[in-house]
């Protein structure tokens, strides 16, 4: 059975939450992620789509030099099979790509990766790709650095051909994926290239950060240059990365930029630092064990959510 591509519904602001664990750069593992491993991924991945998270996200990154790993470590587990497995133990939740790194595979790999975990995920592939950003990653994957953004403005299109079809130029491959014409394709970037980009090809923006207003109004300007004006129905995802976030009272130190408190006083300060038109937040929290973030998808999802998904 076939189900519609996914897009974000008309007047609403969904959420979702990029996964701990899976990546373990120095710049964002919590000490607690150190020791983690498969059990408590697959606890957190259970907790989002238990609490009506609209997906979780995972990163990608082959293989990084020696040089880098001080900050970026060297723990980053594939994302399709990490998808894949999070699909078997998940009924609801979308499995996210934040981002896949499309100019480092052609194009029919990326194309047979997708529709698979769309096929066997009953629908749930949301397809994040970026232009990369490790130049010596590229090196050691023969891959042009320079050319990345190119990469991406011809591959993307080319993606969706191939997720839509199943015969492109003479060669056929099934399965197709379930949501049809094909999942959903969120181009991720925070420069004027990639939100462009996003807005040429894409059926939704993911930014590397917070997102403000000259940014969507960019995006904006870009869609309706080529033809593809913002109407309000038209589903088309832009995202935004909130501040980190502990709902209650922490009983440690979770930094001054931490937003935290009761579940108005959240809502009222994201939404605050929410530009006019992002329908999609996603989330991230402070804790200091699997235990405790658990706790607060859970919290989020009960007390804070409802106060900021209406648009």
């Amino acid at each position: 059975m076939t189900r519609g591509m996914f897009t974000v519904p008309q007047g609403r602001r969904i959420y979702g939450m990029q996964l701990p664990i899976q990546a373990q750069s120095a710049y964002f593992v919590a000490d607690w992620e150190r020791t983690a491993g498969p059990k408590e991924l697959g606890r957190l991945a259970k907790a989002c789509d238990d609490n009506g998270y609209a997906y979780v996200g995972v990163c990608d990154h082959v293989a990084l030099p020696e040089a880098v790993v001080g900050g970026m470590g060297t723990h980053w587990a594939d994302p399709i099979a990490t998808l894949g497995w999070i699909a078997g133990m998940t009924s609801n939740v979308g499995l996210l790509t934040h981002v896949y790194v499309l100019p480092y595979r052609s194009t029919r790999v990326a194309a047979k990766q997708f529709a698979t975990l769309d096929h066997l995920s009953d629908g749930r592939a949301l397809i994040g790709i970026g232009a990369g950003h490790a130049q010596a990653e590229f090196e050691l994957l023969g891959v042009d650095f320079h050319s990345r953004g190119k990469a991406l403005d011809v591959g993307v299109p080319e993606l969706a051909k191939l997720l839509e079809n199943e015969f492109v130029d003479g060669f056929g491959a099934r399965p197709l994926p379930t949501q049809s014409p094909r999942p959903p394709i969120w181009v991720a970037g925070s420069s004027p290239a990639a939100i462009k980009r996003a807005a040429r090809v894409a059926d939704g923006w993911l930014p590397q950060g917070p997102t403000d207003a000259s940014m969507v109004e960019l995006l904006n300007e870009e869609r309706t240059r080529v033809g593809r004006a913002p109407s309000a129905n038209d589903g088309f995802m832009i995202g935004h990365i909130t501040p980190f976030l502990y709902v209650g009272k922490p009983s440690f130190d979770v930094g001054e930029a931490t937003l935290s408190g009761s579940a108005q006083s959240i809502a009222e300060r994201i939404l605050g630092g929410t530009a006019t038109g992002v329908n999609q937040l996603q989330v991230r929290f402070k804790a200091q064990s699997c235990d405790e973030l658990c706790d607060q998808i859970a919290a989020f999802a009960s007390e804070v959510a409802p106060l900021v998904t209406t648009i």
